[in-house]
């Protein structure tokens, strides 16, 4: 029997399905308002949205795997991506992706056991002239360097640990 914990932790879930039922739309944007409210798509929301929409779970499980846009794990509050594409390969992305790694302790890419923090890896992020790039939380660092990972990682942690104003 869940806990009034983990009530409370759909109700968000049963509220944005209860919107779809009002107004049918694509399943896309269905897993994309979901992946907005948890950070990532939980297998317990896409269930309750079968059951509520009459959705086939393996459509919703489908494009929820096909799209890289979409996590079926839960993912760090702060998402790093490193570009392995060419132009960044040849300028150092390997570098830069073994010193996150250091930096962050993870063994590859993933997420932080504090959940602050995941890290991934993702072809070619069209920005080359650019390279080697970095796209933290939506915003593209280019000319990245081993050296400016520590500092990123220090930024983003320093700014969780200012109080809220």
């Amino acid at each position: 029997m869940p806990t009034a914990t983990q009530a409370n932790k759909w109700e968000q879930a049963a509220v944005i399905i209860d919107d779809y039922k009002a107004k049918p739309t694509s399943p896309i944007m269905l897993l994309q308002d979901l992946q907005a409210a948890y950070n990532y798509v939980p297998a317990e929301a896409m269930e309750l949205a079968t059951r509520e929409l009459g959705i086939p779970l393996e459509q919703l499980y489908g494009l929820a795997t096909f799209y890289k846009a979409f996590s079926l794990e839960e993912r760090g509050k702060h998402s790093i991506r490193v570009c392995k594409g060419t132009a960044c390969v040849v300028r150092g992305a390997a570098d830069i992706l073994d010193a996150f790694l250091r930096e962050l302790g993870l063994d590859g890419p993933g997420t932080t056991e504090d959940k602050m923090f995941t890290l991934e890896v993702v072809n070619c992020v069209g920005a080359c002239a650019l390279g080697p790039v970095v796209i933290a939380d939506g915003e593209y660092f280019g000319g990245m360097n081993t050296a400016k990972v520590r500092e990123a990682v220090a930024e983003v942690r320093s700014r969780e640990a200012e109080p809220a104003p």
